[in-house]
């Protein structure tokens, strides 16, 4: 299926170009299928699907397939807190707690002083802390409630330090702000509004749509397999839509005409290009320079990424889960947007594509992204060898536990991450927590390696002056021993 409306300036869209630079983006980067869809002054040019929905078989992909969507839908949370700001029943400087009572932070100041305005632009002094919500078994409140426990990294409004957490707190406060939840208050306000009829909050019944795409992933041989999709229910306001390239082509229109689609205004201008201006500067190693080698500065505003390419003004956002990458690309002086869907997750592949048709629609010199995208990937990859070689070169693989390895076995809590539990299990440790289960392998003296999947790392064991056992420092954090 493709829907083409000649609009662009400088003559309609060159849908054969196109389709080439699609496939031969594809075909670099092994992806199975990917919809894209592109909007200029208020007028849809094209939306496209290209590939097949899962590898193997015949089913192609079409306008109307669902992708799952993953961070850029943060900007729909910012979208819902536009409007209520609009409505006086919320403004961006709002104290957080005026609308999530129990919402605090460990960092006294910060405790104090964290606003709407600081959630939203990843400011608090927060680290990641993916793993309380990726694959955890806690709802949002309880995740949320969690964040009194998690120890800053940054002061306050200091760094930019990207925080998944914190949208998924201002998802909640825009529900309670409208006297509703979030997902209802995005479902009337805006889904429905735009006629978004394919776009979900919820991955429940995605795969029993007769038009989903199947996610894949790339394993440890590169080959491409397929993989589940994962429920994002906890955390959605941070990146939980799935949508269509169809769908997404109406969301481009509201944000490239200043809140408005067609004569239908949901959000004022001036809130529309808050969201759209820099409110936190953003140091180019930070969301990768090496991907960037057209940018000179980059910033974040209200769930938007700000930077400049080859003399344009570029306001955008990725999204990734598993099995899934997606972009959305505005170019507010050109009026001109690009979405790219794509079932292959991790990988830069809509980084690439989106550069490249941009290229191309505004008569620039080409430039092979995927290439060069591809050539940084691999670098980092050896990148990363390379430190697990050093790790391994420091192990001292003549040592030995300080105990024997029952007296590492029992219960370890920590204030956020909760409860873990150790245990001996046929001469070998091994633990629970969260939802995950893994082993502990020595590694040397009291460090054991995690063997869990997205928990590979070292574990550390800390004993007394007595030669007990008393805490356990995994992910980044210490856990308490608390029963044997």
């Amino acid at each position: 299926m493709l829907a083409v409306v000649a609009g662009l300036t400088a003559g309609p869209v060159d849908v054969r170009a196109l389709d080439r630079v699609v496939e031969q983006s594809m075909k670099a980067w092994g992806v199975p299928g990917c919809s894209i869809a592109i909007v200029q002054n208020d007028q849809v040019l094209l939306v496209k699907g290209y590939g097949v929905k899962e590898l193997g078989k015949p089913e192609k992909v079409t306008p109307e397939t669902i992708f799952a969507i993953g961070s850029t839908s943060k900007a729909f949370t910012t979208a819902g807190m536009a409007m209520l700001v609009d409505e006086g029943k919320m403004n961006w400087d709002d104290p957080v707690r005026k609308h999530v009572e129990f919402f605090k932070l460990m960092d006294p100041m910060a405790n104090e002083l964290v606003t709407l305005r600081d959630l939203v632009t990843h400011r608090t002094g927060l680290s990641r802390n993916d793993l309380l919500w990726y694959n955890s078994p806690w709802s949002r409140e309880e995740i949320i409630r969690k964040v009194a426990f998690i120890k800053p990294t940054a002061p306050f409004r200091t760094l930019w330090q990207y925080q998944n957490i914190m949208f998924a707190t201002a998802g909640f406060a825009v529900g309670k702000a409208a006297g509703t939840s979030w997902e209802e208050f995005t479902q009337k306000r805006i889904f429905d509004p735009l006629g978004m009829k394919s776009t979900s909050m919820t991955t429940i019944n995605i795969e029993k749509t007769p038009d989903h795409a199947t996610p894949h992933v790339k394993n440890r041989q590169k080959a491409v397999q397929t993989t589940q999709w994962r429920n994002l229910d906890s955390i959605s306001p941070a990146g939980g839509i799935n949508s269509t390239a169809t769908d997404m082509a109406q969301w481009l229109r509201l944000q490239l005409g200043d809140g408005a689609m067609g004569a239908r205004r949901l959000i004022s201008v001036k809130n529309t290009r808050e969201m759209h201006t820099p409110q936190m500067v953003v140091r180019p190693e930070d969301w990768g320079r090496g991907y960037n080698p057209e940018t000179n500065q980059m910033s974040y505003g209200l769930a938007w990424s700000i930077q400049d390419y080859r003399g344009m003004h570029v306001v955008s956002h990725g999204g990734a889960i598993d099995g899934f990458r997606a972009t959305v690309t505005l170019i507010p002086k050109e009026r001109l947007g690009i979405v790219v869907l794509a079932n292959l997750g991790e990988d830069n592949m809509p980084e690439a594509l989106r550069w490249m048709i941009l290229d191309q629609m505004m008569g620039l010199s080409a430039r092979d992204w995927n290439e060069m995208l591809i050539d940084r990937g691999r670098k980092q990859e050896e990148t990363q060898e390379t430190s697990e070689k050093l790790i391994e070169e420091k192990r001292q693989k003549f040592s030995k536990p300080s105990k024997s390895l029952e007296h590492y076995t029992g219960t370890y809590e920590e204030p956020a991450y909760g409860r873990a539990l150790v245990m001996l299990d046929d001469g070998k440790l091994r633990f629970t927590w969260s939802n995950y289960r893994g082993s502990l392998d020595h590694y040397h003296y009291d460090t054991f390696r995690v063997r869990a999947p997205r928990m590979n790392g070292l574990a550390r064991f800390e004993l007394n002056a007595n030669g007990d056992v008393t805490s356990l420092e995994m992910l980044g954090v210490e856990f308490t021993k608390v029963t044997p």
